[in-house]
């Protein structure tokens, strides 16, 4: 019941984070290929949007909008095609139903979690991304990181006779300000580009001979590049928020939020749901031992 399959991944939910593991088929998403799997906690979501027809054909589609400083991929450079985004998954008409149900459970249970606290951990976007140490390749050379610093080394046959003499460079976390990523338009190479801090926004050389650069080409590399910057990007927020530990004094202070019965609008939510249960029931979707359990746990929210 927890479990809803799409054309992109296996979404599953346990009331807290949705687990999201990716397909790795022949023709699936080289970015999502990559990726492999996550978790987005619901305290990272500030919405789930639910679309019939957005998917293949008449089918459905999910996309989870997470909080602001939370998705380390949109922040990272170009706008994502709608099949290589990693929050979002399509589906069949036929389980159109079932997704419904599923989204309304992950926004109530965002919604709640945003009543609770000030936004998502610090550190939650960490958790949407692969762990370290990361390292790529692409045809201009390579790219590292162990958590402390990046370090970009230009071996490849793609790689300039300037920065062929320069071998490599490395920059440290700290003095990094932020990491782009601009894809190839299938015309030229797109690149990896580390912003120290103090550095003018926009690169003082082409990619080709700036040493804050890495090219790499469209498909698995741009996928590869991308999943650098957006790793870099969320632990250089996790780096950002560690001196304030106001912030974890506080979290603590109000357990029992998250156990307060909903009132009013919120157990005519709770009726909804039994209702939309009772008719994946009734389809077969469910069997009478996952309709009794559901049933119960969202009367027990009352």
């Amino acid at each position: 019941m927890d479990e809803l399959r799409g054309d992109q991944a296996v979404w599953r939910f346990d009331g807290e984070s949705i687990a999201i593991h990716y397909h790795t088929g022949a023709f699936k998403d080289p970015l999502l290929k990559k990726l492999g799997r996550c978790e987005v906690p619901v305290a990272a979501v500030a919405s789930a949007d639910f679309l019939v027809g957005g998917g293949r054909g008449k089918g459905w589609s999910l996309t989870l909008r997470l909080r602001e400083r939370t998705d380390p991929f949109a922040a990272a450079g170009a706008m994502l095609a709608k099949r290589s985004q990693p929050f979002r998954l399509t589906g069949p008409a036929k389980t159109e139903l079932l997704a419904e149900y599923h989204a309304d459970q992950i926004g109530f249970a965002a919604g709640q979690a945003a009543d609770i606290g000030p936004g998502a951990p610090p550190a939650v976007a960490t958790r949407l991304v692969p762990p370290l140490p990361l390292h790529i390749q692409t045809s201009e050379g390579a790219a590292a990181f162990d958590g402390t610093a990046v370090r970009l080394v230009w071996s490849g046959s793609d790689a300039s006779a300037r920065k062929r003499k320069r071998q490599r460079a490395e920059f440290p976390l700290a003095d990094i300000a932020n990491v782009e990523w601009v894809p190839s338009d299938g015309w030229e190479y797109g690149y990896l580009r580390v912003v120290a801090r103090g550095e003018a926004a926009e690169a003082p050389t082409k990619p080709k001979h700036d040493f804050s650069c890495l090219l790499c080409d469209e498909g698995e590399e741009g996928a590869a590049a991308l999943l650098m910057a957006a790793t870099v990007t969320a632990h250089l927020w996790a780096a950002e928020a560690e001196p304030r530990p106001e912030i974890e004094a506080a979290a603590p202070a109000e357990p029992a939020a998250i156990t307060a019965a909903p009132a009013g609008q919120d157990n005519e939510w709770v009726y909804q749901q039994i209702e939309r249960l009772g008719r994946l029931h009734a389809q077969g979707i469910l069997t009478d031992e996952e309709f009794s359990a559901k049933k119960a746990e969202l009367l027990a929210r009352i």
